[in-house]
């Protein structure tokens, strides 16, 4: 167990996750300024991206290189001058770090060394993206960006696509076309919305039928990071037929199997303890008791 009081910290060293702007610079917060200028060491996913915000707000704190090729490295000098007492602040690009980008590793190494890891709020392009999309948001699962691979991606729609949560993946210009024609080939002709260079001067929100914006892809000269907020699955009928089983006691669910598929007792007991999402013994005690 970990229990980690944020503001009990006097002279211990801790980790600060800061958000930084997406686009806009005033969407920068009082506090992550505060921290980007007290801290110790900024580690950065590209120095060169950073030291432009720093110059910009006038924050001389040195940098440091953090990325997905070096943080293994990295990870074990940040942690270092952390158990010496130093605050490390990390940012990626743009956004919340973590959220793909680099920083869940570090994170993970802080905590398990039972040191601080204090997250600050701030820019998210997808969720800025899943409010302006007008599409429920009361439920929602964030995926980020999608296999590379045709075949990759095709299973993943097809693993996500009873879910009745909206949907939120992050896209490159260079694969936008592709990936809408896989939404709209694996889920079906559902409402999307597209969120474009959020924040900055030529944002954008696209919103209509996969097949219309599809279309608007295909005649469009594509630049800029994408948000794509897809509508859940709203086949509530084809979701229940999947247990169809309900209505059945766990001895006739198993006895369903043995008949129709004329396999073992054992083999039954697995396939139904998996469909129910139950211990396989309680469903072998159940055969067996009753």
């Amino acid at each position: 167990m970990n229990i980690q009081k944020s503001f009990d910290q006097d002279e211990n060293g801790a980790l600060y996750v800061v958000p930084t702007p997406i686009g806009n610079l005033e969407d920068i917060t009082y506090r992550a300024l505060t921290v980007l200028k007290t801290a110790s060491i900024i580690a950065a996913e590209d120095t060169r991206n950073t030291k432009k915000l720093l110059n910009h707000f006038e924050i001389t704190t040195p940098l440091i290189s953090y990325h997905e090729h070096n943080k293994m490295e990295r990870e074990n000098q940040l942690l270092e001058k952390i158990k010496r007492g130093e605050s490390i602040a990390v940012v990626s690009d743009a956004g919340m770090p973590a959220i793909s980008d680099p920083g869940y590793e570090l994170v993970q190494a802080i905590i398990a060394a039972d040191l601080p890891v204090i997250v600050l709020p701030g820019a998210n392009a997808a969720l800025a993206a899943l409010v302006g999309s007008g599409l429920p948001s009361t439920e929602f699962y964030f995926y980020g960006f999608l296999p590379r691979k045709k075949k990759d991606k095709e299973k993943e729609l097809n693993r996500l696509k009873s879910m009745q949560a909206t949907l939120l993946f992050y896209e490159s210009p260079y694969r936008l076309k592709e990936t809408l024609k896989a939404l709209k080939d694996q889920l079906g002709n559902r409402r999307i919305s597209i969120a474009r260079e959020l924040t900055k001067r030529f944002e954008e929100y696209i919103r209509g039928t996969a097949e219309e914006v599809e279309s608007w892809a295909n005649d469009t000269n594509l630049k800029g990071e994408f948000v794509i907020v897809v509508e859940g699955s709203t086949d509530v009928e084809s979701e229940e037929s999947n247990n169809w089983w309900e209505s059945i006691s766990i001895v006739d669910h198993i006895h369903y199997y043995m008949n129709e598929e004329s396999i073992s007792s054992k083999d039954a007991i697995k396939k139904v303890a998996k469909e129910r999402h139950l211990p396989k013994r309680e469903v072998y005690q159940a055969y067996h008791i009753e």
